[in-house]
């Protein structure tokens, strides 16, 4: 295993203090316990949007913190769910007198330290929501969640609901556009190889040189079915249908699309992917109002990709195009 560490116990520390020393003017870390804050938190009177999740899926959650997205975000170790009090204290930081909205990946592991975080923050009288992200239509459910998997549409959530309460939404109707999010958004990822978690120091699992991975989940979780290596073409068709079928899009409709890489996959590659998606919801009559390419959900050095498609309409685009000023995410500014 080859990788760029000083210490294996002290990855996520140094990651996450390297991210505060690079971008001061947008977010303030802290170390102890845990959490990222925008760099001018609280904000008086603004819903505070506060995410999070084990490491090594950057840049989500602590690059996308800052004006027009999250309010703060917990970092937990490498693949694993931050614990109850990064949040209780990430909240306390950031919390504007308007109420605090968590948005959790669906995995048992964050969906459970999430809840009880909220308890302990409802006890001291700070009105708490959640909403969860379960947008992998690859597996109903898996070792590490009870239903499907919260990945790529994670970011939608974000950037979506952020721009709302950033713009003095209450509440109610943020959490109401973060749920509009999360029940329109779909995804789906594949593998070409696997990662290495540096403090195991060997690959997650095994695939031959000509072997891929259909459907896994971003922590290398098994998906729907390992094959034969294919072309760029036929895979992103394996990909984009279960998507679109499953959001149900149909002709005349528009969509947010986002070809994500995990990590490990050149942009040149995640292009190629892009080329033959337009090219799908083309063929199907579906407009893509807008798109991201890159990678923006990572599982370490993985090769591969994800597909994630968002439907959408006035409001949504409306609140997706808001200006957003985040390490990993900017544009209107």
């Amino acid at each position: 295993m080859k990788k760029l560490i000083n210490r294996v116990e002290a990855v996520v520390d140094e990651a996450t203090e390297g991210l505060g020393l690079a971008h001061p003017d947008l977010v303030r870390v802290h170390l102890e316990p845990r959490y990222v804050a925008r760099a001018d938190a609280p904000v008086q009177g603004k819903v505070a949007l506060i995410s999070g999740g084990g490491s090594g899926h950057e840049p989500l959650h602590g690059g996308y913190v800052g004006r027009g997205m999250l309010d703060a975000a917990c970092p937990g170790e490498v693949f694993t769910s931050p614990v109850p009090d990064q949040m209780v204290e990430a909240a306390k930081a950031v919390h504007g007198g308007a109420g605090v909205l968590f948005i959790v990946k669906n995995y048992t592991g964050d969906v459970m330290n999430f809840e009880l975080a909220a308890e302990l923050l409802q006890a001291e009288g700070i009105e708490v929501r959640s909403v969860l992200v379960a947008d992998d239509v690859a597996v109903e459910d898996s070792l590490y969640t009870a239903g499907r998997r919260g990945v790529g549409g994670t970011v939608f959530v974000e950037k979506i609901a952020g721009a709302a309460a950033e713009a003095g939404a209450s509440l109610d109707e943020v959490e109401r556009i973060a749920r509009r999010v999360s029940e329109n958004v779909r995804s789906m990822g594949m593998a070409l190889t696997s990662c290495t978690v540096p403090a195991k120091g060997s690959p997650t699992f095994e695939l031959g040189e000509d072997e891929m991975e259909i459907g896994i989940g971003i922590h290398g979780e098994p998906g729907r079915e390992r094959m034969k290596l294919r072309p760029a073409d036929e895979i992103t068709a394996m990909l984009a249908g279960p998507v679109i079928d499953d959001l149900g899009v149909k002709a005349g409709e528009q969509v947010i699309a986002m070809v994500n890489g995990m990590g490990g996959t050149p942009l040149m590659e995640l292009y190629i992917v892009y080329r033959k998606l337009a090219e799908i919801l083309r063929q199907r009559g579906v407009t893509v109002a807008r798109n991201l390419v890159g990678n923006y959900i990572t599982s370490l050095e993985m090769q591969g990709c994800s597909i994630t498609l968002l439907r959408a309409d006035d409001e949504l685009l409306r609140l997706w195009d808001a200006p957003v000023h985040t390490p990993a995410l900017r544009w209107g500014v």
